[in-house]
């Protein structure tokens, strides 16, 4: 799989979402990402129309429940034709193995979400009470979902190293809270660059503000791809 720069699509409505995307050229093979936000607003049909565009598809829902729930979601989400999903390692070995079973027989990578860029040290310890230490916890939940199926974890950059030295080379990490050195950081607390990112190892970035809210969505997609592709 070639090494994508993903387009988080965070709009308040999709017609926005569509005029964004009549900037790039058709031939532009883009990867986007679908949120809850979004997802909840449009549902499926909106999932549907941009991949009947030709877009692919990284359907960011995190899943999180019992096994059972997650099996039989994955079941009706494998007719989708994404290319990505994400369940929450959080959410154990079994619902992690039951995601996988419910995507059988389909192209679509189970990704699961390690510990959210938007959480650091202070929030794992005081918050959520976890005792390790931030790069343990994420190498820890990476290690099992590893172990049970996933194709790779969603990951802050800074942890890539460890997490590809605990699973393996191909195991993908795909990175969000990636802003460009002109970018503002806003609410993520774990962030990196793109090239930094690439010198990590990262298999796949996420970039939402820095291109949506761009005065010019292509040239800022570009220039980002630009720095990640070197």
């Amino acid at each position: 799989m070639k090494k994508p720069v993903i387009i988080a699509l965070d709009f308040a409505d999709d017609f926005e979402c569509i005029e964004f995307l009549s900037q790039f050229p058709k031939d532009e093979n883009l990867f986007v990402k679908i949120g809850l936000e979004m997802f909840c607003q449009f549902g499926y049909p909106f999932v549907r129309s941009l991949r009947n565009r030709g877009y692919n598809i990284f359907l960011d829902l995190k899943l999180h429940d019992i096994p059972n729930t997650v099996r039989r979601t994955c079941e009706m989400i494998a007719k989708w034709d994404v290319q990505m999903l994400t369940v929450h390692a959080s959410g154990g070995a079994e619902m992690i193995a039951a995601a996988k079973e419910g995507l059988d027989g389909t192209d679509t990578k189970l990704l699961a979400v390690t510990q959210l860029t938007s959480l650091g040290q202070v929030e794992l310890a005081n918050e959520l009470q976890v005792p390790l230490q931030s790069q343990d916890y994420v190498t820890h939940l990476a290690k099992l979902a590893y172990d049970n199926g996933a194709d790779g974890v969603i990951s802050s950059a800074l942890e890539v190293p460890l997490i590809k030295e605990a699973t393996g080379e191909d195991f993908l990490c795909i990175t969000p809270g990636i802003r460009p050195k002109s970018s503002q950081v806003g609410d993520q607390k774990r962030v990196a660059t793109p090239a930094k990112a690439r010198v990590l190892g990262s298999d796949g970035i996420v970039v939402g503000r820095p291109i949506t809210q761009a005065p010019d969505g292509y040239v800022a997609y570009q220039n980002i791809c630009k720095e990640w592709n070197k």
